[in-house]
């Protein structure tokens, strides 16, 4: 399966969406693998850190990230964040406060900002995208995640953001990450609930799990994901 980025700007130097396992955090490059720096059994358990973690790893470096395009400078105003940039694109754009109704946890009076995305995303039949904030990363700000069938609809959308302190005053480096976005098949899925068999199912796993110390879940039973 292919995922194409369309640069639709007149800038032939717009930074390029990145892949997500190409840009770690450093908290998460920093943390040692096992706690105290060696891999040994702890109380009949692992003494893996989150590091060892695969769910973690999976999440973090799935799919790919776009990056602001230049250096934003944001300043508090008494009616919201200000945003200034030198880029000869209008890289911040508003929302009425109006258009997001009660969300949650918005802390902006007058509008809601937002990335103008200049990339076109277009993904093959039967797959759309998910858009969420880049996830295990530490950030000022925080986007509104969303879905769209970008096999369907590929037009550059727009990502409303807000600001995790209203009272936040310094730099958005270029070549931050502000969404990260998986791809994904779309299906129906229909909820049940487990009995007896499941139960026992689950029974067995586990104890096929408890013979072995150390990273049970990678090689029993993980399945690699692959971005490129």
């Amino acid at each position: 399966m292919k995922i194409t980025f369309t640069n639709i700007s007149d800038n032939e130097a717009l930074p390029k969406p990145i892949l997500a396992k190409s840009m770690l955090p450093d908290w998460y490059k920093e943390t040692e693998s096992y706690q105290g720096g060696k891999k040994m059994p702890l109380n009949g358990m692992t003494n893996g850190t989150i590091k060892r973690c695969m769910p973690v790893f999976d999440m973090i470096t799935a799919g790919y990230l776009l990056v602001t395009p230049c250096d934003i400078y944001v300043s508090p105003t008494k009616d919201g964040p200000y945003f200034e940039w030198a880029y000869g694109e209008n890289v911040v754009t508003f929302h009425s406060r109006e258009q997001v109704g009660e969300y949650p946890g918005l802390s902006i009076e007058k509008s809601i900002p937002k990335f103008n995305n200049r990339w076109s995303i277009k993904t093959p039949p039967g797959y759309s995208t998910l858009f969420i904030p880049p996830v295990h990363r530490e950030s000022v700000f925080s986007v509104l995640p969303g879905i769209i069938d970008t096999d369907k609809y590929f037009v550059p959308g727009a990502f409303p953001f807000h600001m995790k302190d209203p009272n936040w005053e310094g730099l958005i480096p270029q070549g931050t990450p502000y969404v990260q976005l998986i791809p994904f098949k779309r299906d129906s899925w229909e909820m049940q609930f487990g009995g007896t068999k499941e139960m026992q199912e689950q029974a067995t796993q586990l104890k096929s799990i408890i013979a072995q110390f150390f990273d049970r879940y990678k090689y029993m039973f993980r399945t690699p994901k692959e971005y490129k």
